[in-house]
């Protein structure tokens, strides 16, 4: 990176050492501002890797006083008092739970550790709620103070166990006990009139945790709309602090910055979390992107939950639809362990975000974010559900419809069903919907742009791909004539949203044969 502009922070989540280390610090103050002046029981859901942890950091040292830290931040020159407070501070990814037993005394140790930092000695044991209530009081008395309370990731003991089976399950299902007995403690008759301030970040958000059916005044700032923008980068923000790391990925590239512009946009932007129009990036993409001045896959690299990939395959949901799902806003939230919807999870763990709302019927249409997000969910769907540990080619499958090369691009989709082992296909008993399925997750999985079922004024295209300078209307058939699904396309003019468009238009038919569970005959003609 160049000498003259500061490294980005990645994988940094402590706020001290970013700024004495001389890492880009971009502002996010004045949100914490407003929500320290304005209340005091908070909770933020958002997806991994978004700079949750760095959140509480933040808010960490603003509480303990650290004024020198903030020097030309908007908190630093605002009229914040920065009185010291005692903070017990909790991140659950330091917490062991692999049994309810060693997450109570996980908890109970941490707990006796943050004790031993005030000078406190704890004289409650096994009882982790007792011993939590007995250091607040004991810090309380010592400091002569409220207290500010953060916790981070909350729900990893649970998440932790999910899409694992049912003995997981039940490991799930005690930790949320031992975490709705702990989270209680935090109601306001139990430790309410000792409490200056409290922040919960998490994933999810489960019921029955008591964050939130217990302490019911705390404020969800997941999908408010002046808390859009509190975590993420957003294009004025990479205007103001990356400007610099934008024209040097340039520079060494050789390409024009509105071109890199766009590119990072279609990667790594989209993400949209309330009813307002605002869009922000994925903060460690972004900067793992410009770093390394190299435009791939980062938040994905970890790979995709388990208990994702497990809802969707026993739901039987049409993975198709996520490209444009309306949903209501009573779906976003996340009920019974055992009876849980993969659509709020996918959008609170950042694989759907907002793509567009409708006020006036309170609905909400969710997508992939971004090309990043669509490209490896679809490609790790792919993998686990159809290909196995086989390999596949089907990456060349973008170049190849870039170019129009369509019967070479067919022939290469081909031989991925064929990669498909004869065990996982037998088990699916694979009807038209299931091939509609495997044929959109190899295409997009390509890193080609597909929708399906896109409705016109003469009926519904199966599927359409749309690409620099082509549009490809598809029409599956099974077990027919890929001639009758040409007709159809002409017979219903699925073309005539798409022509004088500048582009060229290819109408595709394909037909599928459930006897030998692949592509066996296609047509290809261009309007």
């Amino acid at each position: 990176m160049n000498k003259k502009i500061k490294n980005l922070p990645i994988g940094i989540s402590d706020f001290e050492s970013i700024i004495n280390e001389g890492y880009l610090y971009i502002d996010k103050t004045q949100h914490l501002y407003n929500l320290i002046s304005s209340g005091k029981y908070y909770f933020l859901s958002r997806p991994r890797r978004f700079g949750k942890s760095l959140l509480i950091s933040t808010l960490y040292n603003i509480f303990r006083g650290k004024k020198d830290l903030f020097k030309g931040l908007y908190i630093y020159e605002s009229d914040y008092e920065w009185e010291e407070y005692p903070v017990v501070r909790l991140d659950f990814n330091g917490i062991s739970n692999n049994t309810p037993d060693i997450l109570k005394e996980s908890i109970e140790g941490y707990l006796r550790d943050i004790g031993e930092g005030y000078g406190i000695e704890l004289k409650n044991r096994g009882k982790i709620k007792e011993v939590f209530k007995e250091l607040a009081t004991k810090i309380g008395d010592k400091t002569g103070k409220d207290i500010v309370f953060l916790i981070d990731e909350y729900d990893k003991p649970i998440i932790d166990h999910l899409g694992k089976g049912e003995e997981e399950l039940k490991i799930a299902d005690k930790n949320r006990e031992i975490l709705k007995e702990f989270y209680g403690t935090l109601k306001t008759g139990e430790l309410g009139g000792i409490t200056r301030f409290v922040f919960i970040t998490g994933i999810t958000k489960f019921s029955k945790v008591s964050i939130f059916s217990e302490l019911n005044n705390l404020t969800d700032l997941t999908m408010e709309e002046d808390n859009s923008e509190i975590l993420g980068i957003t294009e004025e923000e990479i205007d103001k602090y990356l400007t610099p790391y934008v024209e040097y990925f340039c520079n060494e590239k050789g390409i024009e910055c509105n071109e890199l512009r766009e590119e990072l946009r279609n990667y790594y932007n989209g993400y949209r979390f309330s009813s307002k129009d605002v869009r922000v990036y994925n903060p460690f993409s972004l900067f793992s992107a410009l770093r390394s001045r190299n435009i791939k896959n980062y938040w994905f690299e970890t790979g995709t939950p388990t208990f994702l990939i497990n809802l969707i395959e026993e739901g039987n949901i049409y993975i198709p639809e996520y490209e444009d799902y309306e949903v209501s806003s009573s779906q976003f939230s996340v009920y019974e362990l055992d009876r849980l919807s993969p659509l709020p999870l996918m959008f609170q763990s950042g694989y759907l975000t907002i793509k567009d709302y409708n006020a006036e019927d309170d609905l909400y249409v969710l997508s992939y974010p971004n090309k990043e997000v669509r490209v490896s969910f679809t490609e790790s769907i792919l993998t686990r559900l159809y290909l196995g540990d086989g390999e596949s080619k089907h990456k060349k499958i973008r170049s190849k419809l870039n170019r129009g090369e369509v019967e070479e691009a067919i022939e290469i989709i081909k031989s991925v069903f064929s990669e498909i082992p004869y065990t996982l296909m037998k088990k699916k008993k694979l009807d038209e919907a299931d091939f509609h399925i495997l044929f959109y997750l190899i295409v997009s999985s390509s890193g080609v742009g597909i929708k399906s079922e896109i409705l016109t004024s003469e009926g519904r295209i199966d599927a359409l791909i749309e690409t620099r300078d082509r549009y490809y209307i598809i029409e599956f058939k099974c077990n027919q004539d890929s001639s009758k699904a040409i007709e159809q396309i002409k017979e219903k003019k699925y073309y005539e949203p798409y022509k004088n468009r500048g582009k060229e238009i290819v109408l595709i038919g394909i037909n599928f044969s459930t006897k030998e569970r692949n592509i066996s005959d296609y047509k290809v003609e261009v309007l």
